[in-house]
């Protein structure tokens, strides 16, 4: 790679990193869609809806560089070399990455490194499934007298060198654990250990938003085994809201037309 630049006038392209929401392909925002129709490369991740991509124009570079757990994939230092060539080169480049990048997205490094080359880049917030995934599982994170705060935390437990404080986490009244389905179990043993009721209700959502979303519930006992046949990507629910999900269930995957044929009308 060539030595940053200090000098931010001699770098004509720019870069947009930019959330894609969750997998419902409604749920990406009008910026996005206008952004998307005016780059000239798109990079974008493996949960990113491909109903989305059809907003892009005619003649635009399409870049998949998804991860892809326990296979082959793009590294991150690859990713943001493209990024910085294209951006060199002139071109209008989006990083278009599943929720939002800003949030267990990697999308903050992708910055750094884009400031230290001296491209302009601009954030394009997403719908996090922080909060979607679990509200189209009729799954309130919060609940008056009840659940009045949630905390997120990552479910790679054994990636660099952080620790979680368990009994802290074993008192919160929602927990939301994303990229965790692997940890389940581990996650489910350190809270009880810490005093969390082995009969706290627990949700798992896999494929949340989408036509293939599936919803198992039960509680920090028997999850592990309830959820076991589950792939990512998934989000977990842990805490009392989780009652609510047989009174609040709206949204029926069955029901759930396909939005691609609406976006590519839209796109054209």
């Amino acid at each position: 790679m060539d030595e940053p630049l200090n000098d931010v006038g001699k770098v004509s392209g720019h870069v947009a990193i930019m959330g894609a929401g969750p997998g419902d392909p409604e749920l990406i925002t009008m910026k996005a869609i206008r952004l998307l129709k005016e780059a000239d490369v798109v990079l974008y991740d493996r949960l990113c809806n491909p109903a989305i991509l059809e907003y892009t124009r005619t003649g635009a570079t399409l870049l998949n560089v998804g991860k892809n757990p326990g296979k082959p994939s793009f590294k991150q230092e690859h990713i943001q070399e493209i990024l910085i060539q294209e951006a060199l080169k002139g071109h209008f480049v989006v990083r278009l990455k599943g929720g939002d990048p800003f949030v267990f997205g990697r999308g903050g490094e992708e910055c750094l490194e884009l400031a230290k080359y001296g491209i302009p880049f601009q954030i394009v917030p997403g719908v996090s499934s922080i909060s979607a995934v679990p509200a189209y599982a009729g799954i309130p994170l919060t609940m008056r007298n009840l659940a009045t705060g949630f905390t997120v935390i990552s479910g790679h437990l054994h990636c660099g060198s952080y620790s979680y404080d368990w009994h802290a986490l074993a008192s919160v009244s929602t927990l939301v654990v994303l990229m965790g389905l692997k940890s389940l179990p581990e996650i489910s043993r350190s809270l009880m250990d810490n005093g969390k009721s082995p009969e706290t209700p627990v949700a798992v959502i896999q494929w949340g938003t989408t036509q293939d979303q599936n919803v198992v519930s039960g509680s920090l006992l028997d999850i592990a085994d309830k959820a076991a046949a589950f792939t990512s990507p998934a989000t977990i629910i842990i805490g009392d809201v989780v009652r609510y999900r047989d009174s609040l269930q709206w949204f029926h995957p069955e029901h759930h037309l396909s939005m691609a044929g609406t976006l590519t009308a839209s796109a054209t």
